[in-house]
């Protein structure tokens, strides 16, 4: 069974990724080059890869340690539903997990 993962861009576009089951958020956006920066690659060490979940899912999904609330501190406009897209794994009971990007995730010129 596929996953599918909704994404909004920085411009407000959804898009509707297909997802594999134990990538990270992260790598499936940056996969379907949707323009994430990302710099750390998944390591959790710079908040590139800042997103907000979105409200129906942020309960559903698995906590953020606090090495990845450390990292949120680095980001810009954190709201209650801040997380790095590096830290959420796919797995069957997230598909159709909603996110959007957030500021300071964009890919440079």
């Amino acid at each position: 069974m596929a996953l599918y993962l909704y994404v909004t861009d920085h411009a407000g576009v959804e898009h509707k990724l297909e997802a594999m089951e134990g990538w990270r958020v992260m790598e499936v956006i940056r996969d379907w080059d949707i323009g994430i920066k990302a710099e750390c690659g998944g390591a959790c060490a710079c908040a590139t890869c800042h997103v907000y979940v979105d409200e129906a899912w942020i309960d559903k999904l698995v906590p953020p340690t606090d090495e990845e609330l450390d990292r949120l501190d680095d980001a810009m406009v954190v709201e209650k539903t801040s997380r790095l897209s590096c830290q959420i794994l796919m797995r069957d009971e997230f598909n159709g997990l909603k996110v959007r990007l957030a500021p300071g995730s964009e890919v440079d010129g």
